[in-house]
């Protein structure tokens, strides 16, 4: 299994824990619908069903017409309760049409309303159940008077061995002392080890049988109410088997959320766009406790991962292989939610030493096998660890470069590891492969778990050697035996490792500075903005005052008509001239596309003309205003995704039945097609229509109809309650 080999098997489990019922972890059906469905049940917090039995067996036995038990019948009524209680919200958009196309048949509501909380029928639904409960109530109050009565006999208490009620191959008993028989009559069931008698009072027995000729009577009756409520159910099998299925697609769903909540996961909706441009980012692996974060970029079609054993090499392949899993099935894990995963049909995992005495297979051989497989698909991932396992390096090399290549053209991407350097140097030149070297602490000898893209990684075999206690002497030696110019091969490797880390750590400190300096420039344009906005302010305040002064001074001319009174008035009409100064702008040259502000609005210019521009504002509306009166927008601008939306029409009602009798055969083809449309935008996988025997033309009609259908699974005659040769069962 996958899971196990990716070593993601316990996180799934703990996923599959909060389903109300066991299942696959897969989902099947459209995963973009899923996952809005998914992202709409996040906002709410909704109540967890209880847990549910597999329906399949009842389904199945009510299709032969048999007869459930009241508790198979309250499972049922279960998951109809919680549908309801989901009706009772008012849910967004995708959920709220999915929820709407359960329509639960009033038909059920006899069966829905005869139970309680507990799956216990209510008191009252059945005169006859009610009394025969009534009498069992009264007879176990009346069991335990009597042995009450038995224990605190005078005559009994020589015998007695304790005063309890000992519950022994499921009866209630006393324990006695040999010598009983004279003071009271019952029925040894066993004996104690101390040689005591567990005693069964004839009393108590006769109660005892009385109990369970009640236990009989409320069996039957109980079978009477279930042979009833059966007969209900058959006739709505169509809709039990998809509710049923509803249920659990809404198990998946609240399964996840709940699971993604609780441990602060991510979902990452895979996409095929992504392919060529795929990275994962902050990723942790969950089987590992206090993991590194790993961020990778991996949008080439071979990822070749060098370096040194036990450096971390597995782990990334690992993280690779299992971020594509989980986000194929939609299961959440920790991550960047900018993270991008592309599609892939398959994923396959070649990880494990396949030699094997008993299948007479090698290693070598093992992973030949292995890939002779993968020339048979497409589209699909692959994560092979330690590559060159098993033969000479350099042959493998060789025939490895030829092999990844091959699958290349298959579109197939692979993910492998290697410690041997020549494989990675045959392909260094392909500007398909991508090389990943894992780094080492050479110093204090232990592997960092940390990843260097565009270099091939060195092995630190003599390292590693020294590390785990190899005499010097013999490092040295093998040294001088691999030879100076490897060795300085290795150091050249080193060094461009060196320099590549240290390329990115300086591109890393200038790319916080560009960071900074963006958000500086960005705070320096609100803050200019602001102040011209507050300068405006003031001026304006500035002129209402002195407009007022204006106005006194004229009351004052009216009063006194002198000409000292003209000259002041003139002078104040030159001092407000020279205040009235207007609000100096730089002129901007805005093209279509610019984002802008206008007043409090920000927007898109979607258009100009002349002096004037229409803009777009963040809230959808559009408005033509002077070019004069526009600012850029301080804000960043945010490209949007284009998206198509493709809307279709819910029938107003959808039923899951169709009766054609009385219709001309082209009348009945017609509705007959419109009535597949409508159920299988309902939802409904399995439906009914009733055509009738006569002379048999509209039933063939209906057959050659059916036959060609492009969306008809398959068809047959219906069961002899639900219409025989007259009727025709559709699945869609």
């Amino acid at each position: 299994m996958i899971t196990k080999k990716l070593d993601i098997q316990n996180h799934i489990e703990n996923l599959k824990s909060l389903f109300c019922r066991d299942k696959e972890i897969k989902l099947e059906g459209d995963i973009n619908i899923h996952f809005k469905l998914i992202q709409e049940l996040d906002n709410y917090n909704l109540k967890t069903p209880k847990p549910i039995q597999n329906l399949d067996g009842p389904l199945n036995y009510l299709q032969k017409h048999g007869v459930l038990k009241i508790y198979e019948i309250y499972e049922f009524v279960k998951i109809i309760n919680y549908f309801k209680y989901l009706q009772k919200f008012d849910f967004t958009q995708n959920l709220q049409n999915w929820i709407d196309k359960i329509v639960i048949p009033t038909q059920l509501n006899s069966i829905i309303e005869a139970f309680d909380d507990d799956g216990r029928l209510l008191h009252g639904f059945n005169e006859d159940l009610d009394r025969v409960n009534q009498s069992l109530y009264t007879n176990k109050d009346e069991i335990k008077q009597k042995l009450y009565g038995i224990l605190n006999s005078k005559q009994l208490q020589p015998y007695l061995v304790d005063k309890q009620v000992h519950l022994v191959h499921g009866e209630q008993t006393i324990m006695l002392r040999a010598g009983f028989n004279h003071v009271i009559k019952g029925k040894v069931l066993d004996r104690s080890q101390g040689g005591f008698f567990y005693i069964l009072p004839h009393s108590v027995s006769q109660l005892k049988q009385k109990q369970s000729d009640l236990f009989n009577l409320k069996e039957e009756i109980l079978y009477q109410i279930s042979k009833e409520f059966s007969s209900i159910l058959q006739k709505q099998l169509f809709f039990l088997k998809f509710i049923n299925k509803e249920f659990d697609r809404y198990d998946h769903y609240q399964a996840r959320v709940e699971f993604a909540k609780s441990n602060n996961l991510n979902f990452i909706l895979p996409n095929k766009k992504y392919n060529n441009s795929q990275k994962l980012i902050d990723f942790k692996h969950p089987s590992i406790k206090n993991p590194k974060s790993v961020t990778i970029d991996f949008s080439k079609s071979v990822i070749m991962i060098t370096g040194v054993n036990a450096g971390g090499k597995t782990m990334l392949l690992k993280s690779i292989l299992s971020s594509v899993y989980m986000s194929k099935y939609l299961i959440p894990f920790s991550c960047d939610k900018r993270s991008k995963i592309g599609v892939y049909k398959e994923i396959a995992a070649i990880l494990d030493d396949p030699q094997s005495v008993k299948n007479d297979i090698s290693t070598f051989a093992g992973r030949m096998l292995e890939f002779s497989k993968l020339f048979t698909k497409t589209d699909t991932i692959v994560g092979v660890d330690e590559i060159e396992l098993g033969t000479d390096s350099d042959e493998a090399a060789s025939l490895f470069k030829v092999i990844i290549e091959e699958l290349i053209k298959k579109n197939i991407k692979v993910v492998v590891t290697t410690h041997h350097k020549r494989l990675a140097a045959l392909l260094a030149s392909n500007n398909q492969v991508q090389l990943i070297a894992a780094l080492y602490d050479e110093k204090n000898r232990i592997p960092t778990y940390q990843f260097l893209e565009g270099t091939i990684g060195k092995s630190y075999a003599f390292e590693t050697a020294q590390r785990y206690n190899i005499p010097i002497g013999v490092v040295k030696k093998a040294k001088e035996v691999y030879g100076k110019d490897k060795d300085k091969l290795n150091d050249l490797i080193q060094r461009s490792s060196d320099l590549q880390r240290e390329y990115e750590e300086k591109i890393k400190i200038l790319d916080q500075k560009i960071e900074k300096t963006v958000q500086l420039e960005k705070n320096l344009k609100e803050q200019k903005s602001n102040i011209d906005d507050e300068m405006i302010k003031q001026k304006s305040k500035l002129e209402k005052q002195f407009q007022n002064a204006i106005d006194e001074v004229k009351k004052a001319v009216k009063l006194n008509d002198t000409k000292e009174q003209h000259r002041v008035l003139n002078r104040a009409h030159k001092q407000k001239e020279q205040i009235k100064i207007d609000k100096k702008q730089t002129k901007i040259d805005f093209k279509v596309g610019d984002r802008v502000k206008y007043n409090n609005t920000k927007g898109i210019l979607v258009s100009v003309k002349g002096k004037k521009g229409t803009v777009e504002s963040d809230d959808g509306m559009k408005l033509l205003v002077p070019l004069s009166s526009l600012k850029r927008s301080g804000n960043i601008p945010k490209s949007k995704a284009k998206s198509v939306n493709i809307k279709i029409d819910k029938p107003n009602k959808a039923f899951i039945k169709l009766d054609l009798h009385g219709q001309r055969a082209d009348e009945a083809i017609e509705n007959l097609d419109k009535f597949i449309s409508d159920s299988l935008i309902a939802g409904f996988d399995e439906v009914l229509v009733y055509h009738g025997i006569g002379t048999g033309k509209l039933a063939r009609a209906v057959g050659e109809f059916l036959e060609h259908h492009p969306s008809v699974v398959s068809y047959s005659d219906a069961n002899a309650k639900q219409g025989g040769f007259g009727a025709k069962v559709i699945k869609l």
